[in-house]
């Protein structure tokens, strides 16, 4: 007889223990969690961080070093292997054609293509990165590829502050010059 013989019957599952059914349950009235207090409650328990009050270490401790969390450049990877399942010899590949074909996600992602695979088709690939291995499958069955450029964080925010200015900057025409504009029109 081995375990997988044992039958219901027998034992393999063992039933669920039903608390909080009446004091003859054996679990009944406080269901097993004491009386009052943090635990006792629905959504209770002490945060694993938590210190009772003391200092928390994570704010004794000093900090050091760099993060780059918040400008690190994600890419959403797509292999050649994909490309040629999913596209007809001399289609342009491109994120917005592998949006709509559910080969990527995301509001504005940015792809890396791979070359995981193989690929016999000419295909046109636009991409914001690609692998050397990916260029050189894709180039080697007559393909083309393009990078797309992409502007690092501080020139985009550069470039919309100044544009910024440049609209504060320009002069408002006056209410003669308007009436000129008008004129001129008709």
């Amino acid at each position: 007889m081995t375990l997988s013989d044992i039958t219901r019957q027998a034992g393999r599952h063992k039933r669920r223990r039903r608390v909080a059914r009446g004091e003859s349950s054996g679990r009944g009235k406080t269901a097993g969690r004491g009386h009052k207090g943090c635990q006792s409650r629905s959504g209770g328990g002490v945060h694993p961080l938590s210190e009772g009050g003391q200092m928390p270490i994570f704010r004794r401790l000093p900090k050091r070093g760099f993060s780059n969390y918040n400008f690190r450049n994600e890419f959403t990877i797509v292999n050649v292997a994909e490309l040629a399942r999913c596209f007809a010899d001399g289609d342009t590949v491109d994120p917005d054609v592998l949006k709509k074909m559910r080969l990527i996600q995301g509001s504005d992602p940015r792809v890396k293509i791979l070359a995981k695979g193989s690929l016999a088709k000419k295909l046109t690939v636009e991409a914001h990165a690609f692998s050397a291995k990916a260029r050189e499958v894709i180039e080697g069955a007559g393909g083309a590829i393009k990078v797309i450029e992409q502007r690092d964080p501080v020139a985009r925010a550069r470039a919309k502050r100044n544009s910024a200015k440049s609209r504060q900057t320009e002069p408002k025409p006056t209410r003669l010059e308007k009436k000129k504009n008008a004129s001129d029109r008709e």
